[in-house]
């Protein structure tokens, strides 16, 4: 049984930022699967991806780095780099005769998947904790979603949401799922991105983590570049996070062999880590593990920090970063400042509406 999803005739045509979405409504809601499909990959492979790679030539001047450049995953349609999994697992449930999708969020991943579900013609239910207040959340509404508020944290939600799909028979779309594979490929290609600017990996590439599913994923694209005989190395991983209230940060700075829960009671969101913070990682282990195969480190970094670091950006270098994706980043800027790096290349990948 699917569930019954408002249809509003007003959002026809106003998904996300606009104008680039009207070719899809060229495509009535009983057209068959192919042209459905032709019309979704249209816009995902035109839209979605191919990232700016800038180099940071105040930051460089002011870290001492020799050359450091910023993945900014902000000229994706919703702003993060979310719009890439998304994209393909609504591609894949469209395959798959799939109806509906169905996903938990704090924010971003929610209006990267209500906006793919609504240029797929998918009907789309986002699980999110009653407390938070994203504003985002107008975001996903509007775009179609049917909002389903969980009296609890991200990791209720989550759960709530697979066991949804489970009774409803829809596509489940959460990290750590069977459509982990999947996800991975997709981030993936961040790797292939820079490779594609840079022509060899990185020495270092940064990334923010919250379940470790984007740093696993890069880290695999690179690994597989240099498989292919692509690249001289794989780069080492950095992990960076909100203070304290990452698991993953915290197994790499402990020593522990795995990542182990936090204690959900000691973990407060804000607005500027909520982006950030669970007692659960869900691929932690993946994250984990490219950091330590590859030779790198994980940090974290205070509200405060976040912000002051976005705002540098902001200044610096005129990128509108959100403060939690600035994690990776203060990462590798920390370890700068103790341990001077070889004169290298450096990537931290940063997400934020433009």
């Amino acid at each position: 049984m699917q569930p019954e999803l408002p249809v509003d005739p007003a959002l026809d045509g106003a998904i996300g930022d606009g104008a680039w979405i009207e070719s899809t409504d060229a495509v009535p809601d009983n057209a068959d699967l192919l042209h459905r499909l032709e019309a979704f990959e249209d816009v995902f492979e035109t839209e979605v991806g191919d990232t700016n790679l800038v180099r940071a030539r105040h930051l460089e001047r002011e870290s001492g780095l020799r050359q450091l450049f910023l993945k900014f995953e902000g000229s994706n349609p919703s702003g993060t780099q979310k719009d890439r999994i998304a994209f393909a697992q609504a591609e894949d449930a469209l395959r798959r005769g799939y109806d509906a999708v169905t996903v938990a969020t704090c924010g971003n991943f929610g209006v990267a998947t209500a906006m793919a579900c609504r240029i797929a013609r998918l009907d789309c239910v986002v699980f999110i904790p009653a407390r938070y207040t994203t504003r985002r959340i107008e975001e996903m509404e509007r775009d179609g979603a049917r909002i389903m508020r969980v009296d609890g944290d991200y990791e209720a939600s989550v759960e709530a949401s697979r066991e949804f799909a489970r009774a409803q028979e829809i596509y489940d779309a959460n990290a750590g799922g069977d459509n982990t594979a999947l996800q991975l490929k997709a981030y993936g290609q961040i790797a292939y991105e820079i490779y594609d600017e840079l022509r060899d990996a990185p020495a270092v590439v940064a990334v923010s983590v919250s379940n470790g599913t984007t740093l696993a994923g890069i880290y695999r694209g690179f690994v597989s570049l240099y498989r292919r005989g692509k690249t001289s190395r794989v780069p080492r991983m950095v992990a960076g996070s909100a203070f304290r209230k990452n698991p993953i940060v915290e197994a790499w700075r402990r020593k522990l062999p795995t990542c182990e829960n936090l204690n959900p009671q000691k973990i407060r969101e804000t607005e500027v880590n909520e982006p950030l913070v669970n007692w659960h990682s869900i691929d932690g282990d993946l994250a984990l593990d490219a950091v330590r195969d590859t030779d790198g480190w994980a940090e974290h970094a205070s509200d405060r920090t976040m912000k002051l670091m976005a705002r540098t950006l902001l200044e610096r270098e005129s990128l509108g970063a959100l403060p939690a994706a600035t994690a990776g980043l203060n990462a590798l800027l920390t370890h700068q400042a103790a341990n001077a790096l070889p004169g290298d290349r450096y990537v931290a990948v940063l997400t934020g509406k433009k």
